[in-house]
């Protein structure tokens, strides 16, 4: 199996078995069985489409409990940069990370700032001979997790620098054992926008270890802030994330901080077509491509609460609220060795039909006898996404609904 994590889980009474979460899936990985849906794990990316796009409220999304921190005498907070999207009339991000700290935590540490950390990490990467164009961002995990699953030939493209929330968790735990706290009493956890993230921090696919204690969604932890945040006459100032890492809440704000020739998509049919170009090398002179899975980047992210669309508004107005700060890569007292993967990802043949490559062979002439007694039509009715599919799903031997057009 590929995700021993499960971060998407199906609401059986609330399914009434229509095909909106099959057809949205960008990986297939959805089938409807017996009038309900059904997830393939060693398919799903973990990106919330399918809980974005249930009519129903079926999909419900998994992570930890805000108690959670309760487990630990030192608490750290890492909020998301698309946190500061959701609020309105927000005019100093102080008054978020002050209602963090009033809310139960010691210590806020923004991701925003790591995340300025990477784009210096990035440009160093940029002028390396030995990197291969264009480098395609690993900022949204869904993405990674994506290209590992269906696009084998792009891996040697993915940036090979953890996410802004590993680092940001490494350098706040840093910082408090430095400030003399003592580890064993250390939580740290981040505040996240998607599933996605939640995913990716706590399977720990380029590390040996987990950077984080738990991951917390954005929405559940934005009705706690809000009626502290209420509360707050004199903010205590404790940002220091610059206007470039604010910027990464919302699709272009990694971009936006390189030179160069770079492109940036979000969505998911938008990013699975930039993966084609890529793959045909059609973008051959593009230095870096930036893509994420949510409409409008994090700010999409299905744990918030605000339209991306406003909240990516809002974002712009705050950057130009902000002081700057240097969150250089020298600034951490790191070299670049230190924020690079600590173990590469490998592909998953997730779709192959054997591991045999001969039975496989075999295997893919029946596919192709099937699909030439199919309509072809993909409409969804056999319970799986396409034609294609189902034909797959009747050779392999899994239980499928039968075509009913023939």
């Amino acid at each position: 199996m590929q995700n021993k994590i499960h971060t998407v889980i199906l609401d059986e009474e609330k399914c009434v078995g229509c095909i909106t979460c099959m057809r949205r899936c960008p990986t297939e990985a959805i089938r409807i069985i017996n009038g309900k849906a059904k997830i393939n794990y060693d398919l799903c990316i973990n990106c919330g489409e399918c809980i974005r796009s249930c009519p129903n409220r079926a999909k419900i999304p998994v992570y930890d409990s805000f108690d959670i921190i309760k487990n630990y005498k030192y608490k750290i907070a890492l909020p998301s940069p698309s946190l500061f999207g959701q609020f309105n009339n927000l005019e100093n991000i102080d008054y978020v990370l002050t209602g963090l700290k009033r809310i139960g935590f010691d210590k806020v540490f923004e991701v925003a700032a790591a995340a300025e950390t990477v784009s210096d990490c990035t440009k160093i990467l940029l002028k390396s001979s030995n990197i291969k164009k264009p480098v395609i961002s690993t900022a949204c995990p869904a993405i990674v997790e994506l290209i590992l699953i269906k696009f084998h030939n792009l891996k040697d493209h993915l940036l090979p620098i953890l996410s802004p929330a590993a680092i940001a968790a490494r350098l706040a735990r840093e910082e408090a054992i430095n400030e003399g706290i003592n580890p064993e009493d250390i939580g740290v956890f981040f505040i996240s926008p998607c599933p996605a993230k939640v995913y990716s921090l706590k399977s720990a696919r380029m590390s040996d270890e987990c950077y984080v204690d738990g991951v917390l969604a954005q929405n559940e932890v934005y009705f706690k802030l809000l009626n502290e945040m209420n509360k707050i006459d004199l903010p205590e100032k404790l940002s220091r994330c610059s206007s470039s890492g604010l910027g990464w809440g919302r699709s272009g704000g990694e971009s936006d901080c390189l030179k160069g020739n770079y492109i940036h998509c979000d969505g998911v049919r938008n990013v699975l077509s930039v993966l084609k170009e890529i793959e045909d090398e059609k973008l051959s002179d593009v230095d870096f491509v930036e893509l994420n899975v949510c409409p409008g980047g994090c700010v999409g992210g299905v744990f918030n609460i605000e339209n991306p669309f406003v909240a990516r508004s809002r974002i712009n107005q705050l950057k130009s609220k902000l002081e700057e700060h240097d969150n250089s890569m020298e600034s951490t007292g790191h070299d670049l060795e230190y924020f690079k993967w600590k173990k590469i990802p490998e592909t998953l043949s997730v779709y192959c039909l054997d591991s045999d490559r001969v039975v496989a062979m075999q295997k893919m002439m029946k596919v192709e006898e099937l699909l030439k007694t199919l309509p072809n039509t993909n409409c969804g009715e056999c319970g799986a996404p396409t034609c294609r599919c189902y034909a797959e799903d009747v050779v392999l031997g899994n239980f499928i609904g039968k075509c009913p057009k023939i």
